[in-house]
């Protein structure tokens, strides 16, 4: 008989039978997580559709307040109330605006270890492969029965093997990367798949890196990601303390994937996923000179320590041009203090960049640099879809920060290894 991908691995152990890419299981989560987006539908589902207000575990359930945060006008002023008012009820963990956006703070706070089954009311839930977890996002109503039982459905997924060789070139990041594979696979290309990660490449790839790639999975259709925990993730747990059982799960060596890419990490250089799609992937050479009203570094993708160390090296004793917006949103709290003690943002608030709080921010066209009609901007996010971050003839190009921070200097797209000679 065939070995076992860690997904099938993952779920044989959480459902409590041997299972295949295929089978269908009812399974036991270790951590449910929502935002205010999805927290106040789901407490909705739970209360109006199931007749309950009982939940299964209050130390295994987290709110967050981070997408319109602090609320912006009245009506989601109320939903967070509704939040607060349901977890004060039972006794749930809320981490309030400014605290940080949540993908980030489940990592940084120790829930998302090794071998933990996490569903999150949040498609990029599946950031926290990059630990070796079994990550999913979940729509509300499934959150909901999560809450409420601590088990929840799931389809073992196929499993695409992806080996990385070599290492990371100038300016290039785990943005690249994602970028790289988007393009290869486009955005369902990896459909209800789990992509693996594998190869001598990982090892060179830090940790923010490897939850920049996870992160973007989904991106590609992906169910979830995995990268095998190694010694960095466990440096990292020993750092801030795990708050779930460390259980890493590896994949068998004879197991069977539906295909297996390998990709040659020193042969990428610094990609833009231009409008309208994530999949519109181009050398950034192919969209040098497009000229830019806002750039925007931050977000669950890439608002990581890494990512505000690259744009500084390009921010770093110059200025951004006039007549454009530089916005610059650290993850978390966390992020922000590790930022401001390194002096990192000192060189970006001299830049002109505007620095403000842990908050998904323009990403989800919410709150902060909503973009206007036509308006055009460079972003380190995750999505450029019409009407993502504003006017629906706006124009987001997705990059990494290296290449945001030189759009910002520059007014306009170009290759940021330009910038880093000149430094």
């Amino acid at each position: 008989m065939a070995g076992q991908t860690f997904s099938e691995k993952l779920l044989s152990i959480k459902s409590g039978k041997k299972v295949y890419a295929g089978d269908i299981v009812v399974a036991k989560v270790d951590l449910v997580y929502m935002h205010d987006g999805t927290a106040p539908l789901a407490i909705k589902v739970l209360r109006e559709e199931f007749g309950e207000d009982r939940i299964w575990n209050p130390n295994r359930i987290l709110f967050f307040i981070d997408h319109v945060a602090p609320s912006s006008n009245i009506d989601t002023s109320k939903l967070h109330k509704y939040m607060r008012e349901f977890a004060k009820k039972h006794g749930i963990r809320v981490f309030e605006a400014g605290y940080g956006i949540n993908h980030q703070v489940v990592f940084e706070e120790g829930y998302a270890v090794p071998g933990a089954l996490i569903v999150g009311a949040d498609s990029h839930t599946v950031t926290h492969g990059a630990v070796g977890a079994f990550a999913t996002g979940v729509g509300s109503t499934d959150a909901a029965i999560a809450m409420m039982t601590g088990s929840l459905w799931f389809k073992v997924p196929d499993s695409l093997k992806i080996v990385l060789e070599g290492r990371l070139g100038e300016a290039v990041l785990g943005k690249d990367v994602a970028l790289y594979l988007l393009g290869e696979l486009g955005t369902s290309g990896a459909n209800y798949m789990t992509l693996e990660f594998h190869g001598s490449g990982v090892k060179n790839l830090s940790l923010d890196s490897r939850l920049t790639i996870a992160n973007m999975s989904v991106e590609m259709g992906a169910k979830n990601a995995y990268f095998p925990p190694d010694e960095i993730v466990m440096q990292h747990l020993e750092r801030v303390g795990a708050k779930l059982p460390v259980k890493p799960v590896y994949p068998d060596p004879n197991a069977e994937y539906v295909d297996t890419i390998t990709v040659e990490l020193d042969k990428i250089e610094p990609l833009v996923a231009a409008p309208p799609l994530p999949s519109n992937v181009k050398h950034v050479r192919e969209v040098e000179g497009v000229e830019v009203d806002q750039v925007f570094i931050g977000s669950c993708t890439n608002g990581r320590v890494e990512d505000f160390h690259a744009a500084a090296r390009i921010l770093k004793g110059r200025r951004v041009k006039d007549g454009v917006r530089c916005i610059a949103i650290p993850a978390s709290r966390r992020v922000f203090y590790e930022l401001l003690r390194d002096g990192t943002l000192e060189i970006l608030v001299e830049a002109g960049c505007t620095v403000t709080h842990g908050t998904c921010g323009p990403c989800v066209g919410a709150h902060f640099g909503i973009l206007g009609p036509d308006e055009v901007m460079v972003a380190t996010s995750n999505r450029n879809f019409p009407g993502r971050a504003g006017d629906r003839t706006a124009k987001i190009y997705l990059a990494n920060p290296y290449t945001a921070a030189a759009a910002a200097v520059e007014g306009k797209i170009v290759d940021p290894r330009h910038l880093l000679r000149k430094a």
